[in-house]
């Protein structure tokens, strides 16, 4: 069900400090800036900043999935609360939310555009 991590979204409420911060950290530019999202592609993911997300529940990873609503359906049978329907955010990218069982915010994203590495054949940390 999941093809790997695709996204973090870091909350922002400042989002002009956080952007400044993030870019001097990252040694470059965000690819995508606008007052109600700014992206940042690393190693091919993406680091977002939400200037509307709250930061008490910290930032939102999002899984690539094959299909959102089916990922979605599954999520909820396996005992998942609903946190956000499946929408569209733009460019056929299909994001939801759950909360886990254990509490926490637990994200899906079906996104078209994204083309992951080859996997690699050697272990290693992580791996």
């Amino acid at each position: 069900m999941f093809l790997g991590l695709r996204t973090v979204i870091y909350p922002a409420p400042d989002l002009e400090s956080s952007k400044a911060w993030f870019t001097a950290v990252l040694g470059f530019e965000p690819y995508f800036d606008e007052p109600f999202y700014v992206g940042f592609e690393v190693g091919g993911y993406e680091l977002a900043l939400d200037p509307n997300a709250e930061p008490g529940a910290g930032p939102v990873t999002y899984w690539g999935v094959p299909d959102a609503d089916a990922a979605l359906a599954r999520l909820l049978e396996a005992g998942a609360k609903p946190r956000s329907a499946v929408q569209e955010v733009g460019g056929g990218i299909r994001v939801a939310t759950v909360f886990e069982v254990g509490g926490s915010i637990f994200g899906i994203i079906e996104n078209p555009h994204f083309v992951a590495e080859p996997e690699s054949t050697e272990g290693g940390p992580g791996r």
